[in-house]
């Protein structure tokens, strides 16, 4: 597995700081459904606890966390921290203990003390990770999946990946490939039920949405798999947003 060495280092710091309270540590994202891309990809991963946290436990991950953040893909490491007892049955919105992507990276870097004690709450996101987790996941540490977590109501998983998608129009001019492949997955799931990674859900856009948008989607694809830069039709992405989130809005 790629970057093993920054997920084994990742697994030690959580057993030495959490000790017996560490449930397990767990991949979900794109490197567990086998699309992982160094440039394009980031490392997902969830670590579950019987505890709460600490302040003092939330430094010294952090702390980590950030060097290992350093040592990762392109797009970095995100993880979230969860209480085992919000994981089964699946809690939504879910509530978590720690949180960090490289987008807060600054906020913990200028002010640490305001980052730990605030960076907790509920993540409607974390729906669509663990429903990702549970069809597609990897125990890199600790208990199996299936005596972790439980299943991800529709409705949850539904309201979280209209939570990621509603800024669309918007977010395709700064993440155009992320955005297309996503909106593509999100289509094959309420047309067909199905969960899919970007990369496959992108493949099914190409046979099942309206053929003016092939290129577009053939477009992302080929960026999504390719260190070279692929041009995107930014006029067409913009339109392409406009029409799915028509479409899927529709369907909520």
């Amino acid at each position: 597995m790629e970057f093993q060495d920054v997920t084994d280092d990742l697994i030690t710091l959580c057993r030495t700081v959490l000790g017996t309270a560490l449930t397990g540590v767990y991949l979900h994202g794109s490197m567990a459904m086998g699309c992982f891309h160094a440039g394009q990809s980031d490392l997902d991963l969830l670590a579950v606890t019987e505890t709460s946290l600490s302040d003092s436990q939330k430094r010294r991950l952090m702390e980590e966390i950030v060097a290992l953040n350093g040592r990762g893909p392109a797009k970095g490491l995100e993880i979230s921290f969860l209480k085992r007892e919000f994981c089964l049955p699946f809690v939504y919105p879910t509530p978590f203990e720690l949180h960090f992507s490289p987008m807060h990276l600054s906020w913990f870097q200028r002010d640490p003390e305001d980052y730990i004690r605030r960076m907790n709450g509920t993540d409607r996101d974390l729906a669509a990770h663990v429903m990702i987790l549970n069809h597609f996941g990897l125990a890199l540490y600790g208990a199996e999946i299936a005596g972790v977590f439980g299943q991800v109501p529709k409705e949850a998983y539904l309201d979280s990946i209209w939570h990621d998608i509603q800024t669309a129009r918007e977010d395709v001019l700064r993440e155009p490939v992320y955005v297309i492949l996503n909106l593509c997955r999100v289509s094959a799931y309420l047309s067909e039920g199905l969960v899919l990674s970007k990369e496959a859900g992108g493949r099914w856009g190409l046979s099942h949405l309206p053929q003016a948008y092939a290129p577009l989607i053939f477009q992302a694809l080929s960026r999504y798999g390719s260190q070279t830069p692929v041009p995107i039709d930014m006029e067409t992405a913009q339109i392409f947003a406009d029409a799915m989130l028509r479409e899927i809005s529709a369907c909520l």
